[in-house]
């Protein structure tokens, strides 16, 4: 699989072996970054960034890289997260296939891909790997951890893992893998392990598994948007007749299904198939009770209590009020969880139609929330 790397990537080595939280190693691994912005005398400036699942380490346009990237407009000078002030370092997710050690990676043991012999992937082992380049790039405290759907599950196991940060920004994030989003993570690595070309894992660029990877995409894509969206914007229009397939009865007819189709088919040979399986499953495994020792309790009272422990002066948890993948009461919780640690925490949920996704569209609204919260720091 050949891997989409942004110029402007650098990397840390990380320890080796670094262990991984559910057993095994990794040798020679590393993890990717990309920077904004200057650091200030007193180190006291340093925002770090933690992803969702496919994004890369190129948030923003660079000095090295000037293409946009996937937070563009959140981003940059007098932007939000303006890097006149901020030092802003963003890292490509442990086990990702842009950059970052992953199953598509060179296993120094064998000479050949990991692919299923990566070991089990923990949303806490991408915190300890993004603590290693806070580490790296000497900054002792950071002003702000900023995680974003699958990287505020990181942000909260950072926080708890390496504590010190001054602030919290999480983002359509959870303290939890809730069962609906279980259920829909668990149809899409289904649907690439159903794919005869996914072959257990061994697959190359010729014999890639792309109807399963499609599958997948179009299953998450219906997901991070809301049902209030896809009305609005597709409604019942159907193609142009010159657009559907007469050959095939049940081919595409209406423009939802050619949006999706599109949408698949950009993605799929973007992305390592392995590297999708290894974190969809980190994001169900994740439960940050058992920081506690303890699974957590029918009414979520141990998630609260490893929340607590979370020690940062401020906090905000912004939701969408129509995300159906980690709706709303997720970021409610957390934002009562870090306020009973002491933290100023607030809850902001948000009224956009564009539902999980929205933190990557819908700025008008993000935009604001945002800056006003690191102009508190």
């Amino acid at each position: 699989m050949t891997e989409f790397i942004p110029p402007g990537t650098r990397y840390v080595d990380l320890p080796s072996p670094f262990p991984m939280k559910r057993g095994g190693a990794l040798h020679g691994a590393r993890l990717a970054y990309e920077t904004w912005g200057t650091l200030d005398a007193a180190r006291g400036n340093a925002i770090l960034i933690l992803p969702g699942l496919s994004p890369d380490a190129h948030a923003a346009a660079n000095a090295a890289d000037p293409a946009p990237g996937w937070w563009e407009a959140m981003l940059g000078p007098g932007k939000p997260i303006d890097t006149d002030r901020w030092f802003v370092v963003c890292v490509n997710p442990l086990g990702s296939c842009k950059g970052s050690t992953g199953p598509a990676s060179i296993d120094p043991a064998t000479g050949r891909e990991y692919r299923l012999g990566f070991p089990d992937l923990s949303i806490e082992d991408g915190a300890d790997a993004a603590h290693h380049v806070v580490r790296a790039l000497g900054i002792e405290r950071l002003a702000c951890v900023i995680g974003n759907s699958m990287g505020g599950m990181g942000a909260l196991a950072y926080l708890l893992r390496h504590p010190g940060a001054r602030a919290h920004l999480n983002i359509s994030g959870a303290a939890l893998a809730l069962p609906f989003s279980i259920a829909i993570r668990s149809l899409q690595r289904e649907a690439i392990r159903l794919d005869p070309n996914w072959n257990g894992g061994d697959y190359d660029d010729d014999s890639y598994p792309e109807s399963g990877m499609r599958m997948a995409r179009k299953l998450g894509v219906i997901t991070y948007r809301s049902a209030l969206e896809w009305d609005g914007r597709f409604g019942r229009v159907r193609l142009d007749s010159d657009r559907r397939d007469d050959e095939d009865p049940f081919g595409l007819e209406f423009e939802v299904e050619s949006y999706l189709e599109g949408h698949a088919r950009r993605f799929v040979r973007n992305f390592d198939p392995n590297s999708y399986l290894f974190m969809s499953r980190s994001m169900d495994w994740f439960d940050l009770a058992e920081f506690c020792g303890t699974p957590r309790g029918d009414q979520g009272g141990d998630v609260l209590s490893a929340l607590a422990r979370i020690r940062v002066d401020k906090a905000l948890a912004i939701g969408v009020a129509t995300d159906i993948l980690v709706p709303l009461q997720q970021q409610e919780q957390i934002a009562e969880g870090l306020r009973a640690g002491g933290a100023d925490a607030a809850f902001l949920p948000l009224e956009s139609p564009q539902g999980h996704d929205a933190f990557l569209v819908d700025f008008d609204r993000f935009g604001p929330a945002v800056r006003g919260f690191l102009d508190q720091l």
